[in-house]
């Protein structure tokens, strides 16, 4: 039996009992060295030689991951770890660091309790530092720190051990703040991470070896013997005294949770059922002998087997064999296999329990988001929300009409393994649009379809996707709606929602999608701590991402027949504004009046729906509407000998430069991009500092179109999607 095998079969027997489990992940900015200590780690379980971690690179076993040297897909492994002569089974994930990547991200934190983040010792925290750190704050994923790269610090830096202990408090004291401003209420001091108390670690996964205070205590290792180690550069000693993975694993078991103490906390999190229902208290539980709640977070094709589905079992267990629904589809599915992960590779067992992430082939139906039980009508998950949207689209179509069928097959495959990717396809001409995070995520995503599918395809130059939004409002002017048989009118007031309600609703912290009566009292109290006014909010319809819809009318007679009609006609704006038919932003809509037809016959969906379209479409025109961009903040180190031609590729782009931090010889130029000027700036930047340059960016939403660019671009996005070159007025709504 191999190693592998072999230790997989001794965590089958570890992952029923509950206490012995740890579900964890590895996450940090891009380059920070999240694969090779996941290498590391493996290796130290046994799974693979340790003369190949770092360079085998197990958990990135992609073909593209593999070429360009950075994790693209989150990957999972199993392993056995024991401390003081236990058994402990270890499910890690390792995450990518690169922002186009971040829906890989949030979906891995949804299948974890506990969480490393890794930070540079010589560069500290970074954007995605800070982006990773809010996605598990959000999931209630309770993270400890390990600083990375100390080796660098000592040899290339040469600090002084003042000065190392300097940089680690600093690094300690931003880890902490982001944990102070996104942690849950309850854990914002607990979940504070310390040297003293072992939740901060120190090493170099490359070199292979770690350091915590209560492992200095077990090893007498000192602060002063590492730095000599380390100038020695007998740092293979070093590893053999303090082994990153034995550390890190030992910080894993005594610092982070198992579900059953993570699940009681979690549960209310991620699911809106009852939770004093029998299920509800199973998975607060994590129940093995109870109904099968599961999560897939990531579905990856194997060339073999197909469609693999990952994800986290919350109560009972699923076995190879036995069928299940995926939640929303109308028929049961058979399980044909259930596997648990070492990268690429699946190892079958008979069954996985609750507790821990389990691999599955032969669901068809599911995809990342997808909850699966055996119970039909069980309540599924709440849905993953991304912390950003799709800013980049490009248009991609078959070079051959032959493979138009394999083509559209390919996309859904796609939009099933990456819910980041969002993919509409016209099914006459076959044109598909991919929406994603990037260029770079796209470019993959073109890769995948060519050499994976081995469908040839024309692909159009990057498209920006914009937002529309409100400048104003119309209080006291009411548009009105009118129904093609003008038997039923509708009266709208529209205006921008604050700014901390809209990050409130990107957040997901205000819901999404109907809103009960039962649930609307409750929403509108949560609008309330948010400054709305509650009373207002109560009377809630929908909430479509940052925009709402609220019934402000009174005594309407057969207003309830109407409302699901209503609600789909909002929808509708809310995904094609009335300026280019790019998506709505940050909008509340008030019906403030309604004159229905007494005859339900009358006010059916071919009059309901377009009148509210054209009233709420209206109502946006009247309260001024205007385009919204998505920008990027760049982040840009370069020699001092080239400041002036970074400085001036920035400027150029209609950028704004933040701030001009200097360490030496190098300035780190930050600055603010529009996304539609980042075309080939990765190659200009090159150019610019003779490949001297490193850059990152991070997505910072969208910000108001400058008025002088307005019509050029509303321009060119209407005649690209074969409107009329200019918008329609107040008075085209009104017919």
């Amino acid at each position: 039996m191999g190693r592998k095998e072999d230790n997989i079969k001794k965590a089958t027997e570890v992952m029923h009992i509950l206490p012995q489990i740890r579900n964890l992940c590895i996450a940090a900015h891009i380059d920070h060295g999240k694969t090779t200590l996941s290498d590391n780690l493996i290796a130290g379980a046994g799974m693979m030689s340790s003369d190949l971690a770092g360079a085998a690179r197990v958990l990135d076993f992609d073909e593209q991951e593999s070429a360009r040297g950075i994790t693209i897909n989150a990957a999972s492994a199993s392993m056995v770890h024991e401390v003081d002569g236990t058994d402990y089974l270890i499910n890690l994930i390792d995450t990518p660091g690169h922002v186009d990547f971040g829906g890989d991200v949030t979906r891995a934190m949804r299948a974890v309790d506990g969480c490393f983040i890794l930070a540079c010792a010589v560069e500290g925290p970074m954007p995605q530092t800070e982006t990773v750190v809010r996605q598990a704050l959000k999931e209630k994923v309770k993270p400890v720190l390990f600083i990375n790269k100390v080796d660098r610090l000592i040899n290339e830096l040469q600090v002084t051990p003042e000065d190392m202990m300097a940089r680690f408090t600093e690094t300690i004291k931003k880890v902490n703040k982001l944990i102070k401003q996104f942690a849950p209420e309850e854990f914002k001091k607990s979940w504070q991470v310390s040297v003293g108390d072992g939740t901060v670690a120190f090493g170099s996964a490359y070199h292979n070896w770690g350091i915590t205070v209560p492992y200095m205590a077990k090893s007498n290792i000192s602060f002063k013997e590492i730095f000599e180690y380390c100038n020695n550069e007998d740092q293979k000693t070093l590893a053999s005294k303090a082994p990153v993975h034995e550390v890190l694993l030992d910080m894993a078991v005594t610092k982070l949770p198992g579900p059953v103490e993570a699940q009681p906390y979690r549960v209310p999190n991620i699911w809106t059922g009852d939770l004093e229902s029998e299920i509800g208290k199973s998975m607060m539980a994590c129940d093995p002998e109870a109904e099968l709640a599961m999560m897939i977070t990531k579905i990856w094709m194997d060339p073999h087997a197909g469609e693999v589905a990952v994800g986290r079992i919350y109560s009972g267990a699923i076995a190879q064999g036995e069928s299940v629904y995926a939640i929303g589809a109308s028929k049961p599915e058979r399980v044909q296999q259930v596997s648990m992960m070492v990268g690429g590779d699946r190892i079958t067992v008979p069954k996985v329990v609750a507790g821990n992430i389990a691999a599955l082939t032969g669901i068809r139906s599911a995809a990342a988001g997808v909850t699966l039980s055996h119970d039909k009508e069980f309540t599924p998950f709440e849905a993953i929300r991304h912390y950003s949207d799709p800013v980049v689209t490009v248009a991609v179509e078959p070079k051959s009409m032959k493979d138009l069928p394999k083509f559209i097959d390919a996309l859904r495959a796609l939009a099933k393994s990456d819910a980041s990717l969002q993919v509409t396809t016209n099914q006459e001409t076959g044109e598909a649009l991919l929406a994603g995070m990037g260029e770079l995520h796209l470019e993959i995503t073109v890769y995948r379809i060519e050499e994976e599918q081995n469908i040839k395809v024309k692909v159009s130059p990057p498209i920006v996707v914009y937002r529309e939004g409100i400048e104003g409002n119309n209080h006291g002017r009411p548009f009105e709606g009118k129904s093609p048989n003008r038997h039923n009118r509708f009266y709208f007031e529209i205006e921008a929602l604050p700014v901390n309600v809209v990050n409130a609703l990107k957040a997901g912290d205000l819901g999404d999608g109907p809103v009960r009566n039962k649930d609307a009292k409750e929403v509108g109290n949560k609008f309330g701590e948010h400054g709305m006014d509650k009373d207002l909010m109560r009377k809630i319809y929908a909430i479509k991402g940052t925009n709402v819809l609220v019934n402000d009318t009174k005594g309407i007679q057969n207003l309830h027949e109407t409302r699901e009609l209503i609600i789909e006609a909002f929808n509708e704006v809310c995904v094609k504004g009335p300026i280019a038919d790019e998506p709505v932003q940050g909008m509340m809509v008030r019906l403030v009046d309604a004159k229905l037809h007494e005859d339900a016959i009358h006010r059916g969906p071919a009059q309901t729906i377009p009148a509210v379209r054209n009233g709420i479409k209206g109502a946006m025109v009247r309260s001024r509407t205007i385009i919204l961009e998505p920008m990027q903040k760049a982040f840009v180190s370069v020699p001092n000998d080239w400041l002036g031609q970074v400085t001036r590729e920035v400027t150029n782009r209609r950028g704004i430069i933040e701030d001009m931090p200097s360490d030496g010889d190098v300035t780190t130029v930050v600055g603010i991009i529009p996304i539609a000027e980042t075309f080939g700036f990765s190659n200009d930047i090159r150019a610019a500092s003779q490949g001297r340059a490193v850059w990152n960016t991070e997505n910072l939403g969208f910000e108001p179109l400058p008025p002088q660019l307005f019509d050029k671009v509303v321009g060119e996005i209407r005649t690209r999607k074969g409107l009329k070159p200019d918008p329609n007025p107040e008075s085209y709504y009104s017919d």
